[in-house]
């Protein structure tokens, strides 16, 4: 296969991410304009985990380069369970917060699930709340969450109409796999939700038009389970060995194998990961504008 072959099939995240920042950009500059309406993201950071450090400079830096207002609390790994709750009903009583961001993981002395219960669904931009997954659900206008939101304006923009087509979701998280699962209903796909107990994983994958795979587990998924023609989201983002004391990022799919029979394909890094800080941003403008009762800008 030619490398432009090759290239054709590589679905680019990172242009696709770009593009729909400056969108929101533009959404922002027209809420600004016409009504006022300043939107502002809240992330909070607990403890000091270094990866978390860096995904909340990079939300406040993406933030701030929408136009959308910037605001992080960052509190010590000693933090109790109702100070964050204290803090979470100050954002959620704030009219300058459009939406609220607690980052995770958080420490062992605080439940997340108790956390995410607490923030005002109206604000949840990340989708976790029960509110936001039960209207995911059954078909209601929540807030969804970024990353498989992210997935789905991928496949639909390399695709177009996803109607009809065998999906195969590899992973059954609250975060990712439960909501791509109900994306994929709704854009009228025949839908399978396979995992660690799946019988025959090979054969199932081998069935689908469209692979989601995340399961966090690196190059889970070889070049010949995947359908000849079939469309590759990998969510997997891993860490392995490079040699020579140095590490590289995989997804949980072998992209090496698989470009050669795949018709599109996420690479790791470069494909889902930048979609989800931008779909962070859409969604607070989305919030926002519901906050507010007007229509979103069209860009």
């Amino acid at each position: 296969m030619s490398d432009r072959a090759s290239d054709m099939r590589i679905i680019d995240g990172k242009a696709f991410a770009a593009g729909l920042r400056a969108r929101v950009g533009t959404q922002v500059g027209a809420l600004k304009e016409r009504h006022g309406i300043e939107p502002g993201l809240a992330v909070v950071l607990v403890g000091e985990n270094p990866a978390s450090e860096v995904y909340v400079r990079n939300k406040a830096k993406q933030t701030r380069a929408a136009g959308m207002r910037s605001f992080e609390h960052r509190l010590p790994p000693t933090t109790s369970q109702e100070a964050l709750l204290a803090m979470v009903r100050q954002l959620n009583d704030d009219p300058d917060v459009s939406g609220i961001l607690v980052q995770l993981p958080l420490p062992a002395q605080i439940g997340a699930d108790a956390i995410i219960a607490t923030i005002d669904p109206a604000k949840d931009v990340d989708g976790f709340h029960t509110t936001n997954a039960g209207l995911l659900a059954v078909g209601g206008d929540g807030l969804v969450p970024c990353t498989p939101l992210g997935c789905l304006m991928l496949l639909k923009d390399r695709l177009g109409d996803l109607s009809g087509a065998r999906a195969l979701v590899l992973g059954r998280s609250n975060i990712v796999g439960k909501p791509m699962a109900h994306l994929l209903v709704r854009e009228s796909c025949t839908v399978t939700i396979a995992h660690s107990r799946t019988r025959d994983l090979a054969d199932e994958c081998r069935r689908a038009d469209i692979l989601v795979a995340a399961v966090g587990r690196p190059h889970m998924v070889p070049g010949d389970w995947i359908r000849p023609g079939a469309t590759v989201i990998d969510v997997g983002i891993n860490r392995i060995d490079a040699g020579n004391g140095k590490t590289r990022l995989v997804g949980d799919v072998d992209f090496e194998s698989a470009l050669p029979i795949v018709a599109g394909i996420t690479p790791v890094p470069g494909g889902v990961g930048p979609m989800t800080i931008a779909c962070l941003l859409h969604n607070t403008v989305l919030a926002a504008c519901r906050q507010h009762g007007v229509e979103v800008p069209v860009a």
